[in-house]
């Protein structure tokens, strides 16, 4: 019996592969297709898809180079080495204060999409509350849980999907794939900046990955963690392109969940497959939310080495809730949701690309 090995805090190769498509499939898997049908004619949604996973992957790629160049070193160890601790404890205030407006952001994007779907009776704030508790629990656990739960939850999310996609190619038009490479180079811009927005979430490995067991195969298992949502991001596209047109699409606020309608089991089976979908939907919402307000809980915790952890979350956890309640109508939760994005994005690149450069000037390693 080997039992005792899963009290250890440190996390396997497959949990940090599986742990990327957890937090970067998320709410946006339900509007992505939605913001590309827009963007783009026809079928080429597709290449934004992957132009911005290739650019993801760059960035997957720098950061898990930097995070394992100092092996098992927390983040503000290792940045305190390449640029003094002053400078490190404002970048990890940046990137935690990042993480808990993802959390905010998950939150509030959940309680208005079960509201219009499933609780349409019940206030958002309870909803949004609700939620938030459930995930104020799981991290106030032992962090080695969130990764459980990750390896737990995704295999669902992915047969879930790949079922939806399945079971509505009864519907499914190839013509409604036309035309092709009709796109011109600035939609095709647009489309791969809507995209990015949708990877959020990346700089989380600059935290996760000092409890790797063994960082050197990191960075191949966080590459093929990368590639997951791009691939699922592809089928999902394609197929509600197949079914609803590209104007369907386009005018459709959640084709996704639109999609799960719209498919049918053999014989009727199961005629609602649309509420397992949504109940899927919010495990991958939920792994999104509970990780990105782990590593605000983890970079308070690294600079206030002294603090509990539970009085952290205290701290945090009101905080978080007010956020979310800001956004009072759909076009400032959008907004909102866009400057998330692109402030998640642009840290990321920013604090990674800075403490690299300075790590290579300075020759600084391991630490040293």
């Amino acid at each position: 019996m080997k039992w005792f090995a899963y009290a250890d805090q440190k996390i396997s190769g497959k949990e940090i592969m599986i742990t990327v498509p957890s937090m970067l499939i998320g709410g946006d898997m339900l509007t992505l297709p939605h913001a590309l049908a827009k963007a783009t004619t026809g079928s080429d949604g597709w290449i934004p898809i992957v132009i911005g996973g290739i650019l993801t992957i760059l960035v997957a790629w720098m950061v898990t180079k930097l995070a394992t160049s100092f092996p098992n070193q927390p983040f503000i160890t290792y940045a305190s080495a390449i640029i003094t601790k002053p400078i490190a404890i404002v970048l990890t205030c940046l990137l935690g204060v990042v993480g808990l407006l993802i959390a905010a952001y998950v939150t509030r994007n959940l309680a208005n999409t079960a509201k219009d779907y499933l609780f349409d009776q019940t206030p958002v704030e309870m909803i949004a509350l609700t939620f938030l508790l459930v995930v104020v629990y799981a991290v106030a656990s032992a962090r080695i849980g969130l990764f459980r739960l990750n390896m737990l939850f995704f295999p669902f999310v992915l047969f879930i999907g790949l079922a939806v996609v399945f079971f509505s190619l009864q519907w499914f038009k190839l013509e409604d794939l036309l035309p092709v490479f009709q796109t011109s180079p600035r939609d095709y811009i647009k489309g791969t900046t809507t995209v990015l927005t949708s990877y959020v979430g990346i700089g989380i490995l600059l935290f996760y990955l000092a409890f790797v067991e063994q960082p050197k195969k990191a960075t191949k298992k966080v590459v093929l963690g990368t590639c997951i949502p791009i691939v699922a991001y592809i089928v999902i596209f394609i197929a509600c392109l197949g079914v609803f047109g590209h104007a369907g699409t386009a005018n459709l606020l959640n084709p996704t969940l639109e999609l799960a309608r719209r498919a049918e089991l053999p014989g009727a089976v199961f005629e609602r497959m649309e509420i397992v979908f949504y109940v899927v939907w919010m495990m991958a919402i939920f792994n999104t939310a509970a990780m990105a307000f782990d590593i605000a809980v983890l970079a308070l915790q690294s600079i206030f080495k002294k603090a509990k952890k539970v009085k952290i979350i205290f701290v945090l956890s009101p905080l978080a809730y007010v956020i979310c309640m800001l956004p009072q109508n759909y076009n400032e939760l959008a907004q909102f949701g866009e400057f998330v994005s692109y402030a998640s994005m642009i840290s990321t690149v920013l604090v990674t690309v800075l403490l690299l450069v300075i790590a290579k000037l300075r020759g600084v390693k391991h630490g040293g």
